[in-house]
């Protein structure tokens, strides 16, 4: 986790020491550690202040944003504490991850070449730590090491693969423009709530999103793959 002092926490979150410490006077952001007479201060503290500055700026007062930060202390629902942006910024891909050496992986994809690896970390499948490898989505590199043993390549994985990545990012553009096409119509645009009601419709809202467009989603994909796999029997069996 990245450390700062006081100066270096106020010009990354662009505003001012003076502010910083107004803000740890009204509660409003935690206070930094010490190191002997030094002040250090970390991620989450500027995570704290740039959600305060995009409350400010959309017009929150600082008795808004305080009683914000109280409910998350009290530990009060999501709903109930919480702005737009912050519902909105929960990441929706939450796949199993692993650590394994640079043997281990070479062994489940049969490869060590450099531009197979380069093309897994651009697909956001795996990434280089020290001598050891991430498997950020375990499933999927795995499940490639399955069919790669059944005799499949990796490179022509890899380039299917980054052909449904693509084709997946306009299906997502279609989900989240509709997502915020509904609330600048009920809201207006830049609307972030304000009040227990209308943070429970955007919660709400946003969950339910979620769960329906993956299981829609879901579904969807297996749907397409019974019809183009019949097509593409059909087709080869007629050949």
């Amino acid at each position: 986790m990245t450390e700062y002092r006081i100066d270096d926490l106020a010009r990354a979150a662009g505003t001012t020491t003076r502010n910083v410490r107004g803000y740890q006077d009204r509660g409003l952001l935690p206070r930094p550690a010490k190191r002997g007479r030094i002040a250090i201060y970390t991620d989450n503290h500027l995570a704290r202040l740039t959600l305060i500055n995009n409350l400010l700026k959309r017009g929150f007062t600082a008795r808004h944003i305080a009683d914000f930060i109280r409910g998350m202390q009290r530990g009060d629902g999501l709903a109930e504490v919480l702005g737009i942006e912050e519902i909105l910024a929960e990441p929706w891909a939450k796949t199993p991850t692993e650590r394994i050496s640079a043997e281990a992986l070479e062994s489940i994809l049969g490869s060590s070449e450099a531009a197979d690896y380069a093309a897994m970390v651009d697909l956001g499948l795996i990434e280089r730590d020290g001598d050891d490898y991430i498997l950020l989505d375990r499933d999927t590199v795995y499940g490639m090491g399955r069919l790669i043993e059944l005799g499949l390549a990796l490179r022509s994985l890899v380039t299917v693969f980054g052909k449904l990545d693509e084709n997946l990012d306009g299906a997502a553009q279609t989900l989240i423009s509709a997502a915020r096409d509904e609330f600048v119509a009920r809201r207006g645009d830049g609307w972030i709530p304000r009040g227990d009601e209308e943070s429970e419709w955007a919660a709400v809202l946003v969950t339910e999103m979620r769960a329906v467009a993956t299981k829609t989603a879901h579904n969807a994909l297996n749907r397409a793959l019974d019809r183009t796999l019949a097509e593409e029997l059909k087709d080869y069996l007629g050949s």
